[in-house]
């Protein structure tokens, strides 16, 4: 490869945990051809700061001269164990493309090469439907099973509609015209070379060609483990969070001192703010400290160095973190606040939960306790009244 398409790769292949199939790249980029590249996302739960890691890798590939597809996959959230309401889905994947084009543009770079796909745009048609069929017919329930083991909600008692997701998600790459799929590493069961490999293993049977696959690591949550909307809402953090939120949540989050592993403070930095700050332009994380200088750092390497040393600690790392994503997440909370339409929207797609009102209910404590009405109390015999008339008084004493 000549010195452009050298550059362009190593763009391509930054900040990844695995790349496969490298050559098929390496060959476009030869041609002088532009990668078509895909990433799905199942439009669920409401995005968060997670979402950041697969929108800067995008970034990348959009400066790297990449087209790049998202796939707002709709019918994909239904299968998942109806995680996405069918009432909903509509309302949901505008959310997302709102969501997934302002954090591309919270770095700078431009979105309109950006290309969105409705699931259920070209998941209903004939083709693609008949191609489900045939490779429904080629797919054993076990390495459907082993494909999805990551991705798709397991459950003892498991929906069929679970074993057809991956099976969506292979074809995607074919029915897309993509070179290139992006995921999670937590998708790599479904991308890599093993018995029960989909996206290797399953397309050539219909006639299809294999695909790269870029996969970015998997990012400790503020409890550190795997980050996931499913979390409680003090244990991520949602992208429209206030300053005081974020700060928030970040102090409360588990970072114990000179510990590196899982440490989801550090992940945030290493996946998040790093990648960020280089495509903002000045690659540098800066944390402020009261009686000293600055710590300066210009590579996570640098940064758990010192971590491991106690150098830099967990008071002084948190509130530096914390106002590094508040900045971060600026642009994409004014973007927010000036699209009326996007505001009516996220009602539509996460409406708030109904609230009953409990009613409080009656004790009957008998007719015996102090006060109680003697309603069942055996009435006195009728008196007739001294002003009652005449014909009454007949009546009375008869």
């Amino acid at each position: 490869m000549d010195s452009e398409a050298q550059a362009r790769f190593d763009l391509i292949a930054s900040n990844l945990q695995e790349f496969l199939n490298p050559e098929i790249i390496e060959k476009i980029l030869i041609e002088k051809r532009s990668p078509r590249v895909y990433w799905g996302t199942a439009t669920t739960g409401r995005p968060h700061i997670g979402y950041f890691l697969p929108a800067l890798k995008i970034a990348q590939l959009l400066k790297a001269d990449c087209e790049v597809t998202v796939l707002l996959a709709d019918i994909h959230g239904f299968l998942d164990n109806l995680k996405a309401p069918l009432e909903l889905v509509d309302n949901r994947a505008i959310y997302y493309r709102n969501v997934v084009t302002a954090l591309v543009q919270s770095v700078g770079v431009d979105t309109s090469k950006l290309n969105f796909v409705l699931g259920s745009s070209y998941q209903k048609s004939p083709e693609y439907v008949m191609d489900v069929y045939r490779m429904a017919s080629m797919v054993s329930e076990s390495a459907a099973k082993k494909a999805g083991a990551e991705v798709v909600k397991q459950t003892g008692n498991a929906p069929l509609s679970g074993l057809l997701y991956p099976i969506l998600q292979v074809l995607d790459e074919q029915h897309l015209n993509a070179d290139c799929q992006l995921g999670g590493v937590d998708q790599r069961k479904l991308f890599t070379h093993n018995p029960y490999s989909a996206a290797t293993e399953w397309l050539p049977k219909l006639g299809y060609s294999v695909r790269a696959h870029i996969m970015n690591p998997m990012m400790a949550g503020l409890g550190g483990q795997k980050m996931s909307s499913s979390d409680g809402a003090d244990a991520k953090i949602d992208l429209l969070d206030t300053a005081e939120a974020v700060a928030k949540k970040i102090k409360k989050a588990e970072c114990f001192p000179k510990i590196v592993e899982d440490n989801g403070v550090l992940s945030i930095v290493e996946n998040i703010l790093f990648p960020a700050a280089v495509l903002n332009g000045h690659g540098e994380f800066r944390v402020e400290r009261r009686d000293a200088e600055p710590l300066v750092y210009t590579s996570i390497a640098q940064v758990k160095e010192d971590y491991a040393k106690d150098l830099l600690t967990p008071q002084i790392l948190k509130p530096a973190v914390s106002a590094a994503m508040v900045s971060l997440m600026a642009p994409i909370q004014a973007a927010y606040e000036a699209s009326a339409d996007w505001q009516e929207i996220t009602l539509k797609a996460y409406p708030p939960p109904v609230v009953h009102k409990k009613v409080k209910k009656v004790k009957d404590r008998g007719s015996r306790f102090p006060g109680a009405k003697q309603e069942n109390a055996k009435p006195e015999e009728a008196k007739p009244a001294e002003d009652a008339p005449t014909e009454q008084l007949a009546q009375t004493s008869i």
